[in-house]
């Protein structure tokens, strides 16, 4: 009797170790069918914008020579190496990235992301808009290349997703996500030759570090809509991208003409107001540009210029401020004639301007220093 309760509790245990086993089994198999449908759509979009992009995506590695004074004022150069990103848009091997990634830099090597290196050279920059076109001097067949959006489209709240190196080599191809926090911000920072300001671009919280500049901030189709340039260093979440459109506006003329060929008269002016002008300079009109410097030999000064004008009017547009005489300006185009009004100490004057190129007029004033 003994010996048979034992074997009915063996075959209870044994019993209960099947049903265990199956129970678990069933449970892991019910887990692995979750684990396998957790991939919501948002999450399958930045990985199939990854997979789509990623390839396209360079490192930039850049030595620059850095010159100063050692503790004893003896003059000292020094080589340093610098980190940034890129993407490559043209299978003929044009990459963009910032023009503050590759200013002043003698020597530039691209990375791939599968490992191969290649020499770049700069084909054209614009530090206005902190952009730059590069190219693999070698450029081999069958590139990857990156699909550009249209960031005119962009709306707040949309999906972004930002690849690039941040830090170290070690760390190609970081991928983080964020939204579309704001549009048509203004940032300032510190360029080669002094403070820049750059308009109109894409506030992200995409996280965006050191090396990330020049990467690609994409929309969740795997569109580049925007060109990673800036962090707050004080701020967490706040990062900063150059509109796609800016650079498709450019990228043309930078592989044309190693620069952007903007219209310009060849002035340093400021605004002045309605009140400023009825009441410090005597005349009834609705505002102006105060000209604070003519450059020698510019158009403005051919024509006859003088520091101390007031600009009031172009082909009959009213000039309120600095951003209605660049806005004119850019409309009309280089190489046309323009009849300006403005008000000078003895009083109206017309005076004809033709319109110049910005690079060409700032080299002829420097030539004549």
């Amino acid at each position: 009797m003994r010996n048979r309760r034992v074997q009915i509790f063996g075959l209870f245990l044994v019993g209960l170790m099947v049903l265990g086993f199956v129970g678990n089994s069933v449970l892991q198999a019910s887990e692995g069918e979750n684990t396998a449908q957790i991939i919501v759509p948002q999450e399958q979009a930045v990985i199939n914008a990854v997979k789509k992009v990623g390839p396209a995506v360079v490192s930039i590695v850049v030595k620059n020579i850095v010159q100063g004074y050692d503790f004893f004022f003896e003059p000292y150069s020094q080589e340093v190496e610098g980190l940034g990103s890129g993407f490559i848009f043209d299978k003929r091997g044009y990459i963009l990235t910032n023009n503050h990634v590759i200013e002043g830099a003698h020597e530039i090597k691209v990375i791939l992301t599968d490992g191969r290196e290649f020499e770049g050279e700069v084909i054209g920059a614009d530090p206005e808009n902190d952009l730059a076109v590069l190219k693999l001097k070698k450029a081999p067949k069958n590139l990857p290349v990156a699909v550009l959006g249209d960031s005119n489209k962009l709306q707040v709240g949309q999906l972004t997703i930002a690849i690039g190196t941040p830090y170290d080599l070690k760390f190609q191809n970081t991928v983080t996500t964020g939204v579309v926090s704001a549009l048509g911000r203004s940032i300032q920072g510190k360029g080669r030759h002094g403070l820049i300001r750059i308009n109109n671009v894409i506030q992200t919280d995409a996280s965006i570090n050191p090396g990330n500049s020049g990467g690609p901030l994409l929309d969740s189709q795997g569109r580049v809509i925007g060109i990673n340039t800036a962090i707050l260093g004080n701020a967490q979440g706040m990062g900063f991208a150059i509109p796609i459109n800016t650079a498709k506006a450019i990228i043309d003329e930078l592989i044309e003409y190693g620069h952007v060929r903007r219209p310009f008269i060849g002035i340093a002016g400021q605004d002045v107001s309605k009140e400023a002008l009825n009441n410090y300079f005597g005349y009834n009109g609705d505002g102006g540009v105060y000209v604070a410097r003519v450059i020698p030999d510019g158009p403005a000064d051919k024509a006859g210029l003088k520091a101390g004008s007031i600009i009031l009017e172009v082909d009959r547009h009213k000039i309120k401020g600095m951003d209605d005489l660049i806005r004119v300006i850019k409309e009309k185009g280089i190489g046309t004639k323009v009849k300006m009004l403005v008000l000078t100490e003895k009083g109206l004057e017309v005076l004809t301007v033709e319109i110049g190129e910005k690079q060409e007029v700032l080299k002829g004033a420097k030539e004549k220093e």
